[in-house]
């Protein structure tokens, strides 16, 4: 499944190469002819830039994610609300900034309308026709949730090549001395050449060596495992195919000393500029938080950290009982004024940057619940607690791709598939994955999403 490791690049190849195009019918629309040498490489500089800021907003509105099957229901939306920043970036980056000015800024109209048109032809259309084409026959070796979504998945998307023909449950296969053999000619009629295999499922053990000498029967035939091709396409872990050996395979708790140093490095140094603001703000939200009810200033709370430690967040207060208990208070306790809109623009998280100063909390990492929840869902859901394992953040890869989490309430199955998200920024946390982590959480920031 090389495509789908590589579909972002093909992407990224697929934007640039539209820019560039449109650009050059801007100025033949511009001239009615073929721009010179001297004419492209005066445009192309200047544009060449503005194409950087266009994949930056592409990437943090999310156009290189995986193309599942609900990411193309969204795809429309996003397009429409990329194109809209860029115009505006556009905008701003030739009319205000004289250095890079294009006279006349007639080429800059036509190209943002040049360049729309053939964004959405790109994007909506032929980005179907790149990549795998042909259609591969596939046969599914499990059962449960996740795998009824992997296959659904496989079925009404192309853009993967596997076209699931069929679907078994590893407990109702009848291992014969002859079902080699029947298998090897049901494969071979039905033109089945990848077979996804549970492999973490108990009745599945019986089957194993018969699928080992398949590879060496059929040369054509591919064995994939189910649970890392769903954790390809959905880039989250299937916690129903979890056990425990998965995390001895891929969670470690020796020092990883690279990513480790960049990581405080990037906390401390982020944290340190980001607070210069805070600092500035400080005065105005102390005073509007007064002027509004007269308590305090400031909130504390605890929740629970790496290694299930206590830790205490600091945040501007916003509720009109200060405690550490927060949204979880019961009684009269609700929203201020004030405190709605520090919510609405989360000004009222900046003051936990000391907590990530004081090295207890990260910009990036599973995010804190306060330890009635925890308690609750490390009964209830298995694995919780690994989330513990790592230092939590102010942002992070659950809260960028699972909407539909509690917040502050108690809700075992939103909880188990926010789980999922975390226990793959646990397995697969490096610089690239903080990276998109944190240019993505701008896009949050700017919205009302992960609240």
């Amino acid at each position: 499944m090389g495509y789908i490791r590589n579909e972002p690049l093909l992407l990224l190849f697929g934007d640039v190469l539209v820019f560039y195009v449109a650009l050059w019918l801007t100025l033949v629309l511009r001239e009615f002819s073929f721009p010179t040498r001297e004419v492209w490489v005066q445009h192309a500089a200047p544009f060449t830039l503005l194409f950087f800021v266009s994949i930056i907003v592409y990437f943090i509105a999310g156009l290189y994610d995986q193309h599942t099957s609900l990411f193309r229901s969204k795809l429309p939306s996003l397009i429409a609300y990329s194109q809209t920043v860029t115009v505006i970036l556009a905008a701003l980056f030739f009319f205000l900034v004289p250095y890079f000015g294009i006279t006349p800024k007639t080429i800059l109209v036509i190209f943002l309308g040049v360049s729309s048109v053939l964004v959405v032809l790109w994007r909506l259309v032929l980005t179907r026709y790149v990549g795998v084409r042909h259609q591969t026959g596939a046969l599914v070796l499990g059962e449960g949730k996740e795998i009824e979504q992997l296959t659904q998945e496989l079925r009404i998307n192309e853009r993967y090549g596997l076209d699931v023909r069929h679907q078994f449950a590893p407990h109702n296969v009848d291992v014969s001395e002859k079902f080699q053999e029947q298998i090897l000619n049901f494969i071979t009629q039905e033109k089945i050449t990848v077979i996804i295999v549970d492999t973490r499922d108990p009745h599945i053990v019986s089957i194993t060596p018969i699928l080992y000498n398949l590879l060496f029967l059929s040369q054509k035939l591919t064995i994939l495992d189910a649970s890392q091709l769903y954790e390809d396409i959905f880039r989250r872990i299937p916690i129903s195919m979890l056990e425990e050996t998965w995390f001895i395979a891929h969670v470690t708790r020796q020092p990883l000393f690279v990513y480790n140093l960049y990581h405080r490095t990037f906390d401390i140094v982020v944290s340190l500029f980001l607070g210069m603001f805070t600092l500035v703000l400080l005065p105005f939200v102390a005073l509007a938080i007064k002027l509004d009810d007269g308590g305090p200033i400031f909130s504390f709370q605890r929740r629970v950290g790496k290694d299930n430690q206590p830790l205490d967040l600091v945040k501007f207060r916003t509720m009109t009982i200060a405690n550490d208990k927060g949204d979880w208070a019961k009684g009269s306790n609700t929203v201020t004024r004030v405190g709605a809109i520090l919510r609405t623009t989360r000004i009222d998280e900046l003051p936990q940057l000391w907590n990530v100063l004081q090295g207890g909390y990260s910009l990036i990492g599973p995010r804190p619940e306060f330890s009635e929840a925890v308690h609750k869902y490390a009964n209830e859901i298995p694995y919780y607690n690994a989330r513990h394992l790592v230092t939590p953040g102010l942002s992070g890869w659950a809260q960028l791709n699972h909407h539909e989490h509690p917040h502050h309430g108690v809700d075992i199955e939103q909880t188990r598939n926010k789980l999922s998200y975390d226990l793959y920024y646990l397995k697969n946390r490096s610089f690239w994955l903080d990276f998109e982590t944190g240019l993505k959480t701008i896009k949050t920031l700017l919205s009302a999403v992960g609240k």
